[in-house]
């Protein structure tokens, strides 16, 4: 599986992802700054499922029908963030291939998956 998480993501899911193997690339290191859509387009480009803390990634994929692999959207409060990264790789163990497609909401102890519009 590949991925790609979004500027505003806590750098410690990139480590976590990339010491468990995974191919990711972090939009910190190759395109800072770069606007919402473009990262998503990039995404979908090179079939990465996109990870971010940003809300308005679920608007672009649902009210605009911005074509994507996946988001995962991460909501995780302050004081449960040293357990982020390790969450994530989990998540993408247990579930795997069936992220992509979906929109997915990672909160500590919930998970929610939603099949993505003309997936």
């Amino acid at each position: 599986m590949r991925f790609l998480v979004d500027e505003g993501c806590d750098y410690g899911v990139v480590r976590a992802l990339r010491a468990a193997g995974y191919d990711v690339h972090a939009v910190s290191e190759m395109s800072p700054r770069a606007d919402d859509t473009e990262v998503i387009a990039l995404a979908a480009r090179e079939e990465r499922i996109v990870l971010t803390e940003d809300g308005d990634f679920g608007q672009l994929v649902y009210a605009h029908g911005q074509q994507t692999h996946g988001v995962v959207f991460i909501r995780y409060p302050i004081a449960m963030r040293k357990r982020l990264g390790n969450d994530v790789v989990k998540l993408v163990k247990q579930r795997g291939e069936t992220l992509v497609g979906c929109l997915v909401v990672l909160q500590p102890c919930l998970i929610r998956l939603s099949l993505l519009f003309g997936e």
